[in-house]
């Protein structure tokens, strides 16, 4: 059940200091990436510094909905399911400072965590796997190709001007064990694609291999996915990078807690 669902929304101040906004707190299988197809433990925070038209957890950036949870009930709730491996996921987790306490703790108790970030805020953690999404254009918000009743004009600007870090993407590939996952919905995508990817090379003081690299198709169900995936799949081939699947919404298309 989404943990804004079964607890008390309403936060006070002093557990806002110790916790965490939670959106959902769920057992499933990680869906997309390297780690594609690893039973996990997936921790939702809400809130996002970017509004992409496309987000595929709309509760937690165009009209974030959490529960307050301190950290001992975070980790409880982990720890019920068993799973050796923790995603870290939003929304944008790494808004939040407390995440880094929370994964302070995962990684005491032996944890493997994944944590999934647009790139565009950097913060020292015990971070295993840096699952990196840098937004091209093509997610920009506009009028028209904003969820319905959205202020896109209002965001449209922030949105474009915030989406791309170069200082943060370099820190967090130069510090930890990465994969850049690039959401593309067809060819138009590829020439802003590379063009990130050389300046970040340059940036960088680490090597990034094409096999770090992941062209992941937009789409949130699978009437979309079906328009999209074969598309990506032949752009990966053409450029000699990695495809990777959305695996939960090809089993559960837009379920909840997936």
């Amino acid at each position: 059940m989404p943990v804004s669902d079964s607890v008390d929304r309403e936060a006070v101040a002093d557990r806002e200091a110790t916790g965490l906004p939670i959106n959902e707190l769920f057992y499933s299988l990680q869906g997309e990436g390297t780690l594609a197809g690893v039973p996990s433990v997936f921790v939702r925070t809400s809130g996002c510094n970017l509004r992409c038209w496309f987000c595929d957890s709309y509760h937690t950036s165009w009209e974030p909905t959490h529960a307050w949870m301190d950290l001992d009930e975070i980790l409880s709730e982990v720890e019920s399911h068993g799973a050796d491996h923790v995603v870290l996921t939003g929304g944008e987790p790494l808004l939040h400072e407390e995440s880094v306490a929370l994964l302070e703790a995962l990684d005491d108790r032996g944890y493997h965590t994944t944590v999934e970030t647009n790139g565009t805020i950097y913060r020292d953690a015990p971070i295993d796997l840096a699952s990196v999404s840098p937004k091209l254009e093509s997610s920009t918000p506009t009028p028209e190709r904003a969820p319905d009743d959205a202020d896109a004009s209002r965001l449209e600007d922030r949105h474009e001007s915030d989406r791309i870090d170069i200082d943060s993407l370099a820190r967090l590939v130069e510090t930890y064990e990465f994969q850049l996952k690039f959401v593309v919905t067809d060819a138009d995508d590829m020439p802003e694609l590379e063009a990130l990817l050389g300046t970040l090379r340059d940036e960088a003081t680490v090597p990034i291999r094409d096999e770090d690299v992941l062209l992941m198709p937009e789409g949130a169900t699978r009437n979309r996915l079906a328009e999209t995936r074969s598309r990506v799949a032949d752009l990966a081939m053409e450029y000699g990078y990695r495809y990777t699947p959305r695996l939960h919404v090809d089993l559960w298309n837009d379920a909840p807690e997936t």
